[in-house]
């Protein structure tokens, strides 16, 4: 207890400029300790045989989800933060899907010299994982807003659902694929435990720079006036989306569409089932869904749009412009609504 009042008193003393220098510093943090995480837990499960899919949709994107777990549990114990974690949650998908996803089409666009591109290799059981993603991803925030409140019954059943999904993802890899891997890792499988140490170590470094950036936003926050809402889904949104940006912009660089697709589309998911149900798990409080609606229609429409473009596989820079355009409404749309 007297570390964590120590802890609050050093972002009270740090002042206004003092906590923006905290926060970039934290984000910068966030970003090298995910990328050890990712890059760690990819090879640990490259070592135990785990399909593309599951990669893509589940691990990867679990790991780039760390920043927005760790903050939404922070805020939500802080119970008068917990605005920040439910905007947080709700405006990564956003972010996610209109700001990376825009920049991954842009950039596969320019590598294909504008031409239409949709990632062939993308197979039936996929595609069928990112319309599910995808269709959870709207459906349970439009229903939250519809009931008007959530609460620790609503997140339990979230994390009901998110393990029900992972133990079928689990299951969903080809026997080929997973001998093909486990022989592409065959030299390494005889030392995975340096690959879970350093898991763990950038997952610790996760978790603490997540607890400054909370802190240090919601000082600033209430500095400047801005209400928490629009912090958590703008500010802590776009820092705690870094991995999922640093990741996918890498993958569609070396050709893997699909790994970026499968990232993002997983992210969304378990923002709203995993990340969401333990927010709401953690924190004693009903929450007032009413608040969200704006945010949530937001990302219903964002995921409409990615919906169209898969089904009708159609990726090229005019499907990144209108996701960017799209984000950049919404920043427009958010603060506008702060100012006024």
């Amino acid at each position: 207890m007297q570390i964590s009042l120590g802890v609050k008193a050093i972002f009270e003393e740090a002042g206004l400029l003092g906590n923006v220098a905290i926060l970039i510093a934290s984000l910068f943090a966030l970003d090298k300790s995910s990328d050890v995480t990712i890059d760690n837990s990819v090879k640990v499960a490259d070592i135990t045989g785990l399909g593309k899919t599951t990669i893509g949709f589940l691990l990867v994107a679990f790991s780039t989800s760390l920043p927005e777990l760790s903050v939404s549990v922070f805020a939500a114990i802080s119970q008068e933060n917990i605005s920040v974690a439910i905007g947080n949650v709700i405006g990564s998908n956003i972010v996610n899907i209109c700001l990376i996803l825009g920049i991954c089409f842009l950039l596969i666009a320019i590598k294909n010299s504008g031409r239409l591109t949709f990632p062939t290799s993308i197979g039936k059981e996929e595609a069928q994982s990112l319309y599910f993603g995808l269709f959870i991803a709207s459906i349970i925030p439009l229903a939250l807003v519809y009931i008007g409140e959530a609460s620790r019954f609503i997140g339990l059943i979230l994390l009901i659902l998110f393990i029900y999904n992972t133990i079928q993802l689990s299951k969903g890899g080809t026997g080929k694929e997973k001998k093909k891997e486990a022989k592409t890792v065959k030299a390494d499988i005889q030392n995975p435990n340096k690959y879970i140490m350093w898991t763990f170590v950038g997952v610790a470094g996760v978790v603490a720079s997540s607890y400054f950036i909370v802190d240090s936003a919601s000082y600033i926050a209430i500095s400047v006036g801005v209400p928490r809402i629009v912090i958590g889904a703008t500010i802590v949104a776009f820092g705690t989306s870094l991995p999922e940006l640093v990741t996918s912009v890498d993958a569609t660089k070396k050709g893997h569409l699909e790994i970026a697709l499968g990232n993002i589309v997983g992210s969304g998911f378990i923002n709203i089932t995993c990340i969401l149900g333990v927010t709401l798990v953690s924190s004693t409080l009903t929450v007032n869904m009413a608040a969200f609606s704006d945010l949530v229609m937001f990302s219903i429409i964002a995921n409409l749009f990615l919906w169209y473009f898969l089904t009708n596989q159609r990726i090229s820079w005019r499907e990144g412009l209108m996701l960017l355009f799209l984000y950049f409404l919404f920043l427009t749309i958010m603060l506008r609504g702060y100012r006024t």
